[in-house]
């Protein structure tokens, strides 16, 4: 019987008396909550090396650190006399002990270089500027030997061999060699972004012969937001600086400035989303949470963007002393981070325009040509991130056997004009406009393409000079071809509309509310625990047109939905409102699903794939998307348009 766990038992407890723990012991409790792994000690010991003013720092791994980490830089150094008390605990320079608000290091606490010591064999050579001659110190057994003369340039040497030979239990829970390389690797990438002015090395010296140069990165010159987006341009392969917004705002004491990769160069995993707080490499779930925000639904729910965030404020406006590792922070006011996080981001990707369309990548234009040499295949495969996905149009609000979601042919739908989208939008809603009640706004209101687009359509020729060019014909009943002064552009015209109708609904609802429609018996909806939060948001849901009250227990009753949803089953729409409001009780989360609820209205309100468009119409589609802030994403995060540049057609074709 294994006998590793006893049960309690009935007898009493035996008690020991209470004894302070020796400085070896408390070091190697201290090395555990510092000193996860390679890549831990590597980030504490290069902290201490940018907060010593180094320039350089060169990082020298065997074994994935578990043999050999040597850290190298060209700082400040550390003063002789200051060799032994650097191992003590909680011995640093970088404060006074009086103030643990203001803190305007990387590191503060004084546990790196005595925890390291205590799980490892250390060994220190510095020279201090100014100083005529280098020190040495060594640490074997948690016991520090002897200041001993040496010789070195100005800077420190930090060499860790053998880590966790004091601790073996915590090797077993290290992964492979090449594992941890990879996490000391990223460690240092994420320090790199915080530090573009200083150059980083990483070696390998785990092979026979010299190390071999996992990366060098310079220093960056120039001014901060050139160093930032060069650093950054060398991190993030791929032309990440070419596909990215710069983002430049404040808030209430905070500044944040970002790069915003563009959604076409998204990823399948959150591994390119870089943090850095007051100089600090960080994850935060409260800033990785609003950077998801701030995309919204420009990206599918399976994509990931890419982007790094520089936030600077005041020291005491966060803690840094949450964790022993400073992994972790707390924000004094984390809604107005989180704020400014969302907003900025959200204005500069809607500020960038046609930029976040979406491209043929060189991959996806290679996998159209057949490799046979016989020129463009007939039925080329696009890679998977630069396909077009069709959206499936059944709905579960849909009510079973109506028909408000096919379109009906209009009259004089052929008729040529701009305003000939305008009548095909209108046509296209579920119900006829309906007048005026209590102040709200009609349906045509709703339904009709911005002003803008109705106002100006521009002649040909300027037609191929604007972002998505001149309609020419549209393909399958689903797509839009465009031509451009730089090439051609496919548009999805269905998850097109539906992003415009959005936008409307969005400011529709920011304005004076969502038109609703009373329903002529009111419906009765049984929710059991569910109607208790349907209740407490329904002055929010009268917002999106969708009236309720309670009615008795577990009940609801529905009065009225909203307009544009036509002969909408209202059991299953309050349903699907209930699901999305059981899953959190939050404002925030609230929103966001109220916001899908809109989505869900904007979907079945737009032209729908399979219906065919005259080019006037096609046209005036395409200048509302130019005008639309958004508009280069479907409202779930799918591209609405593909661009393929006169280059890219050359290649086709091999003409280049």
């Amino acid at each position: 019987m294994n006998d590793l766990f006893q049960p309690p038992t009935d007898a009493a407890p035996l008690r020991r008396p209470i004894r302070q723990l020796d400085a070896a012991a408390q070091n190697r409790i201290a090395a555990g909550e510092v000193v996860e792994r390679p890549a831990s000690a590597v980030k504490e010991l290069v902290e201490n090396a940018l907060d010593a003013g180094a320039r350089r720092i060169e990082v020298t791994l065997a074994d994935g650190g578990r043999s050999l980490i040597r850290v190298e830089d060209d700082g400040a150094g550390i003063p002789a006399g200051e060799l032994a008390l650097a191992l003590s605990r909680h011995a640093t320079s970088k404060i006074d002990g009086s103030d643990l608000v203001n803190i305007r290091t990387l590191g503060f606490r004084g546990e790196a270089l005595p925890s390291i010591g205590a799980v490892a064999r250390l060994e220190i050579v510095t020279r201090a500027r100014g100083a005529a001659e280098a020190a040495a110190i060594a640490v074997a057994g948690g016991a520090p030997g002897p200041v001993r003369p040496a010789a070195r340039a100005p800077g420190t040497t930090v060499t860790v061999r053998d880590l966790f030979s004091a601790t073996p239990a915590r090797l077993g829970f290290l992964k492979s060699p090449r594992a941890e390389a990879q996490a000391v690797g990223e460690a240092m990438r994420r320090m790199a972004l915080a530090a573009p002015g200083v150059g980083f090395t990483l070696l390998d010296a785990s092979g026979d012969g010299a190390p071999r140069r996992v990366f060098d990165y310079p220093p960056e010159t120039g001014p901060l937001a050139a160093q930032r987006r060069a650093r950054a341009d060398r991190l993030i392969r791929g032309g990440f600086a070419e596909n990215a917004v710069a983002v430049d705002a404040e808030r209430e004491g905070l500044r944040l400035a970002a790069l915003a990769g563009l959604p076409g160069i998204a990823r399948g995993a959150a591994v390119h989303q870089y943090l850095v707080v007051n100089g600090r490499p960080v994850r935060d779930r409260l800033l990785l949470s609003a950077l998801r925000a701030g995309y919204g639904d420009f990206l599918a729910r399976d994509r990931h963007p890419v982007a790094v965030l520089w936030l600077d404020c005041p020291p005491e406006a966060v803690d840094i002393n949450v964790h022993p590792a400073k992994a972790e922070l707390r924000f004094r006011d984390p809604a107005t981070a989180r704020a400014l996080v969302v907003t900025a981001l959200r204005r500069a990707l809607a500020e960038a325009g046609h930029l976040t369309g979406h491209g043929l990548t060189d991959a996806a234009l290679g996998g159209m040509i057949d490799p046979g040499g016989g020129g463009a295949a007939e039925t080329g495969p696009v890679g998977a991130a630069d396909r077009i996905p069709t959206h499936a149009h059944t709905s579960p609000l849909r009510r079973p056997g109506a028909r408000w979601g096919e379109w009906k042919p209009p009259a004089g739908a052929g008729r040529p004009g701009p305003e000939g989208f305008a009548e095909a939008a209108a046509l296209q809603a579920p119900l006829p406009p309906m007048p005026t009640a209590g102040g709200e706004p009609s349906l045509d209101a709703m339904r009709a393409p911005a002003g803008s687009a109705r106002a100006h359509c521009p002649s040909e020729d300027g037609a191929l000079n604007l972002p998505l060019g001149a309609a020419r014909a549209q393909l399958h009943e689903t797509y839009i071809l465009a031509e451009t002064a730089e090439g051609i552009v496919l548009v999805d015209q269905h998850a097109a509309h539906e992003r415009l109708v959005l936008e409307r609904l969005k400011r529709a609802r920011t304005e004076h509310g969502v038109p609703r429609q009373a329903l002529l018996i009111p419906e009765i909806v049984e929710l059991g625990h569910q109607a208790g939060p349907v209740i407490d948001a329904a002055a929010l849901l009268l917002e999106l047109g969708l009236e309720v009250e309670a009615f008795g227990a577990g009940a609801v009753c529905v009065r009225a939905v909203p307009a544009l949803l036509g002969e909408a089953c209202p059991a299953a729409l309050l349903r699907d409102v209930a699901d999305g409001l059981e899953e959190s009780g939050t404002a925030e989360s609230l929103e966001a699903r109220l916001d899908a609820v809109l989505s869900r209205m904007a979907c079945h309100g737009s032209v729908r794939a399979g219906r065919r468009l005259t080019v006037p119409e096609m046209d005036a589609l395409l200048r509302e998307m130019e005008t639309t802030p958004g508009a280069q994403r479907c409202n779930h995060g799918r591209p609405t348009s593909v661009r393929l540049g006169r280059v890219q057609l050359e290649k086709l074709f091999e003409r280049r």
